[in-house]
């Protein structure tokens, strides 16, 4: 699982934000007051997130998969230390196991010492290159610890078990938030069965004549209308549910991205 860098996420969201406008800018040229015009808004506001939001996932998923290796890192660290091994060369061994994309920043951090490094410097570097939440907090204890001159080797035990503790609470919250994040979705399919609803029982009947109560309103800009609705309840329930679930706003760019698919799925095939 490749790493995504900061510059390839900014150049990501430079590009997609520039493609939305330029589809913006030739549906306000070409299609204004035409039924096209809300989808070309639709196709404008997919090809804004999506990018964005696979590079996040795909993030996402990267520092997860650190974060869930450390334990066995150090593990195998404090068993390679317990035979006697210098901690040099317990990394050194550590990092001929797999330990998924942990693997190969610890060999860079191992190849690192070889050219002369200190194992506080590669260690730093480490961090650096890493820079989850977990490792950012395990880091500068390590570092700290070697630098004050005691036994390195003896903090790895317990940062072994920090880390795995962190990671139990975390699946904790996450299975507590989940039945929340079901609710956003419910709420949001259920708000366009309430439309599709209404259009095959009510608006549907009434053709291109004025609605009741709206003397300029006729069905099709009352779709229009709901269309907006749906979108703008996927684009920020999507939103909520990402920061409920992972904890940060921009996680919510793939849920927001499958809702408002989802809502202009159907509202297309059900109620056009």
């Amino acid at each position: 699982m490749p790493k995504v860098e900061k510059r390839e996420k900014k150049i990501a969201w430079a590009v997609s934000i520039s493609l939305g406008l330029v589809i913006v800018a030739t549906a306000v040229i070409t299609l204004r007051g035409k039924p096209l015009f809300e989808e070309y808004l639709f196709f404008a506001a997919v090809v804004a997130i999506f990018p964005t939001a696979v590079l996040d996932y795909l993030e996402y998923r990267w520092q997860k998969s650190i974060d869930e290796h450390l334990p066995d890192l150090f593990r195998s660290i404090v068993q390679a230390q317990q035979t006697g091994m210098p901690l040099p060369q317990a990394l050194k061994e550590a990092s001929k196991r797999n330990y998924g994309p942990l693997t190969a920043e610890l060999r860079k951090m191992v190849n690192q010492m070889s050219w002369g490094l200190s194992f506080e410097e590669a260690f730093q570097e480490f961090g650096k290159r890493v820079d989850t939440a977990l490792v950012q907090r395990t880091v500068p204890l390590i570092i700290e610890a070697s630098q004050s001159g005691g036994h390195v080797e003896k903090v790895f035990a317990p940062m072994e078990r920090f880390i795995q503790s962190t990671l139990n609470m975390e699946k904790e919250r996450k299975a507590q938030t989940r039945p929340y994040i079901a609710i956003i979705y419910v709420a949001f399919f259920v708000f366009i069965f309430t439309i599709v609803l209404l259009f095959k029982t009510f608006f549907v009947k009434m053709g291109d004549s004025p609605i009741i109560g709206f003397s300029a309103l006729t069905s099709e800009e009352a779709w229009r209308i709901f269309f907006h609705m749906s979108l703008m309840q996927a684009f920020f329930g999507g939103l909520v549910a990402g920061k409920m679930g992972e904890g940060t706003v921009s996680a919510g760019l793939k849920h927001s991205v499958i809702l408002m698919a989802t809502g202009y799925v159907t509202l297309k095939l059900f109620t056009w």
